[in-house]
């Protein structure tokens, strides 16, 4: 900091100290006006242009200092000044204030804070580039936050100058001619009784519903903005719209009929989405066959003698469309339409921001909620095409076991489908790009999962960057960068199943409702799961950011409820506690904050550890593997986050989860009695470990001291 940043800096602090030393903020108090009224009635009176522009100056400072006492300064300018006059005065001088604010908050502190903070801020200043003049006039005509935090706020963004002046100038108009005009009511106020005055009581009426007022015109602003040049309907046939029976739609739909809402279900192919059909269950389906696969291994260690067991790889891949078939007629349309939901198979198409067409029939909604899921991405790589490569879509097709299997990505899906097809005979190749598997989880999770793929016999090739396919004398090759050494390497394949993500948002209106869709190729929301339409919503893997199927199921719930109250009653979708496990062997489950989230937002943070090879029952499963990791305040046992890797660590995350929700810390935990001798003892045992780090280490030395007393004899108390 230069030494004109540092003399500024000092004046600012010699006035604020002036300001609380001095106890000025005694004469900013409603006391204090109304004591003074009298005098002060007789000063505006007699010089009127003096006192004006005294009271504009004094008002300019608090507010550019950012003291407390601009509100009751904003009531005493009613009750000095008058309606007109207090609100021409307050409303310059506020703006004034603030832009000095911001000013000096540029000048002293924005170029630290954005160097320091140069990645995280990126985001953050396109935005403002792009809607800041939008975002601080709901800010300030909708205060969440005080205005003097705004203004600081803004001075360390690259909101210009001049566009923060009109917004303030015209964003603060409606609250301080409410403020005012309070100031002014309180002014003519001579007695007790004149506290029922209907004047006195409007105005604060009119203090008290300023927010709701306040926000009702924005959105009623934002949305004639937004809706203009689209025709609404004069009436509805539906309350709300489904696209998609994915878990996101169908809950979505649940939902709206169980209130007995008029709403209507489109899916234009399988009941179910994509976990039904194509993701969860028959994914779990497989796993599981290839874990009895895997436990006939280990046989000898469990006191039998070798056991062989040979695959049947077309009865296991028929197998899982039994489970698909079983399972499938909880999401059936005789069941929803049992439940009152229409249902209409068919591809739908968002026409207006109130109409979808299906089927050649045209249906008009007062709300909409686009559940339609995603899709397997499938990358442009040279020479792709000439392999037919698979996707978790259509390797369930599969029934002729393909002797060398290449799968291209090394997050959830291609670590879960590499190890199970593995286990049932497949050689697997697994070609990752990244340093690492599971680049969300912490390095020793990842670390784990290539562990017991690596033991399970996949050839996992890391920092392997897929450049081209090549199809030569019917042999299929792929080419890689080796990133490690910038070579080139061939590797043969008989084939393919790519697994690097999901996306999907094209087919149903994007483009006609121009719907913003962000760089990752989802589809953008608002808070609330809106789209740019207020009626529109989306929910599940269309959305994201967690593409997990209770999270859709979650999203649900609020794109349901949105779509049918949102015109009294929004809420925020809250994703503070979401968990996900990924089910490899070791499994790999997750929730909150991990090491790698924590130190990335800066976050303080202890880690308490227990190791799964000392648990009875585990020991005793020869599942004696892996670890539970809680993360916590310094100091307290409040729960950040928890990772655990190991056997059913999918089940075991969901104490973390619970506790996480309802606010219970370790210390709950270890008082909760876990049946003996379960995998679930290991959450209390990790909750032991942090007591016995945070024991009161006097406190136990003196009760040391007091048992031997207890004893007998003299006790040493030094």
């Amino acid at each position: 900091m230069n030494s004109r940043k540092i003399a500024v800096l000092a004046l600012i602090l010699v006035l604020l100290a002036g300001f609380f030393m001095f106890d000025i903020g005694q004469y900013l108090s409603l006391d204090a006006i109304k004591t003074q009224q009298a005098a002060l009635d007789a000063q505006v009176e007699a010089h009127p242009w003096l006192a004006g522009g005294v009271f504009f100056i004094v008002y300019v400072l608090v507010t550019a200092l950012s003291l407390p006492g601009a509100a009751l300064m904003t009531l005493a300018g009613g009750a000095l000044f008058g309606l007109f006059g207090g609100t021409l005065l307050v409303s310059f001088a506020s703006t004034l204030g603030a832009t000095l604010a911001m000013l000096l908050s540029r000048y002293l502190l924005r170029s630290w804070v954005q160097a320091r903070f140069r990645q995280r801020l990126a985001k953050i200043n396109q935005g403002v580039k792009r809607e800041g003049a939008s975002y601080l006039f709901a800010l300030r005509l909708v205060p969440v936050f005080p205005f003097f935090l705004i203004n600081l706020a803004m001075g360390l963004t690259q909101l210009p100058v001049r566009t923060f002046w009109w917004v303030s100038q015209l964003g603060m108009l409606p609250g301080t001619l409410v403020y005012v005009n309070a100031g002014r009511e309180l002014g003519q106020l001579e007695s007790l009784g004149g506290i029922l005055s209907p004047g006195l009581v409007g105005a604060f009426v009119l203090l008290g519903l300023l927010p709701v007022l306040s926000r009702k015109a924005l959105d009623g602003f934002k949305a004639r903005k937004v809706y203009a040049g689209w025709e609404k309907p004069r009436r509805f046939d539906r309350n709300l719209v489904v696209i998609g029976a994915g878990s996101g739609g169908l809950v979505s739909a649940y939902i709206a009929a169980a209130v007995k809402a008029k709403v209507t279900l489109i899916e234009k192919h399988r009941m179910g989405g994509d976990c039904l059909n194509t993701g969860c269950v028959p994914s779990k389906a497989l796993i599981r066959s290839a874990r009895l696969a895997n436990e006939l291994k280990k046989a000898e260690q469990l006191g039998f003698k070798p056991i062989e067991g040979e695959v049947d790889f077309a009865a296991v891949m028929q197998r899982i469309q039994r489970v698909i078939a079983t399972i499938a007629p909880h999401d059936s349309v005789q069941r929803y339409t049992e439940l009152g939901v229409e249902v209409i198979e068919g591809t739908a198409r968002i026409t207006s921001p109130w109409t979808v067409e299906v089927n050649g029939q045209r249906l008009n909604t007062r709300a909409i909620v686009i559940a339609t899921g995603a899709g397997p991405k499938v990358p442009d790589i040279p020479g792709i095409d000439q392999v037919a490569p698979l996707t978790s879509d259509t390797v369930w097709a599969l029934r002729e076991q393909p002797k060398r299997l290449l799968v291209l990505g090394g997050g959830p899906i291609g670590c879960e489908l590499a190890q199970a097809f593995q286990r049932l005979g497949c050689q697997v190749i697994l070609v990752q790009r990244n340093e690492r598997l599971l680049p969300r989880e912490d390095t020793d999770a990842s670390a784990a999962v290539l562990a017991g793929l690596r033991k399970d016999g996949v050839d996992v090739r890391l920092q392997h960057r897929a450049e081209r396919f090549e199809v030569i004398e019917g042999q299929r090759h792929v080419v890689c960068r080796d990133l490690s050494l910038d070579g080139e390497v061939v590797i043969e394949f008989d084939q393919l199943l790519v697994a690097l993500g999901r996306a999907n948002i094209k087919g149903f209106g994007v483009e006609e409702l121009q719907l913003q869709v962000r760089e990752n190729g989802t589809l953008a929301t608002d808070e609330y799961l809106a789209t740019r339409f207020p009626n529109i919503y989306a929910v599940g893997d269309v959305t994201g950011p967690f593409q997990f199927t209770h999270v859709s199921s979650h999203q649900a719930w609020y794109g349901a409820v949105n779509g049918l109250f949102g015109g009294f009653k929004r809420f925020k979708v809250d994703y503070r506690v979401i968990p996900w496990a990924t089910f490899t062997d070791p499994e790999v489950a997750h929730v909150g904050l991990n090491e790698q989230e924590a130190k990335a937002q800066g976050i303080a943070y202890e880690v308490t550890r227990f190791g799964m090879d000392d648990l009875d029952r585990a020991i005793a499963d020869e599942a004696a593997y892996g670890y539970i990791k809680v993360l916590t305040v310094p100091g307290k046992d409040r729960i950040l986050g928890a990772t655990i890797v190991g056997e059913h660590a999918g089940d075991l995350i969901t104490e973390y989860v619970s506790a996480m929700k309802h606010g219970l810390g370790l210390n709950k935990i270890l008082g909760t009695i876990h049946i003996y001798p379960t995998l679930a003892e290991a959450n209390k045992s990790v909750a032991g470990e942090w007591k016995r780090t945070h024991a009161p280490a006097t406190v136990l030395r003196w009760l040391a001291r007091f048992h031997r007393w207890r004893l007998g004899g003299s006790a040493d108390w030094r």
